[in-house]
């Protein structure tokens, strides 16, 4: 298992984990989505991590920096699209992925990690609050740092 962020070369790699996250299809690569890609790709605040096994993506999410001019400046960190491979769940990569987004987050002196699910299952809500997530200091999970 290895955990880093993505390249240039994960387009497909991703896209075809993203069909599991909410019925996505597999997108056109048409000229919108390849300049998208390179936006992605060219933003210094945008963070796509994943976790590979066998040169394949299993695990995913994506970590975005936020500037902020309050809380003595400091930016704060949002989570999107955590997703793993139906055939590797329940095996600590997505966890893995979210340590590494976490690990993003201090280097960059971000005070809080917010993430939303809009899953209503009990196991999910559980694995957001036992990486360190809570639903209590707002109507989100948030992690202060």
């Amino acid at each position: 298992m290895m955990i880093r962020e993505i390249t240039e070369k994960d387009l497909d790699g991703l896209l075809t984990l993203y069909t599991q996250l909410h019925d996505n299809t597999f997108p056109e690569k048409n000229n919108k989505l390849k300049q998208l890609w390179r936006d992605i790709l060219s933003d210094p605040y945008h963070h796509i991590i994943v976790c590979e096994e066998n040169e394949n993506i299993i695990s995913s999410c994506v970590c975005v920096i936020i500037p902020n001019l309050t809380h003595g400046q400091r930016p704060y960190a949002l989570i999107e699209n955590v997703v793993t491979d139906e055939k590797y769940r329940k095996k600590g990569y997505a966890t893995a992925c979210l340590d590494f987004a976490k690990e993003i987050a201090l280097k960059e002196s971000c005070y809080k990690i917010m993430l939303m699910t809009g899953s209503k299952q009990e196991s999910t809500l559980n694995f957001y609050q036992k990486a360190g997530y809570n639903c209590n200091d707002k109507t989100a999970f948030i992690q202060w740092i």
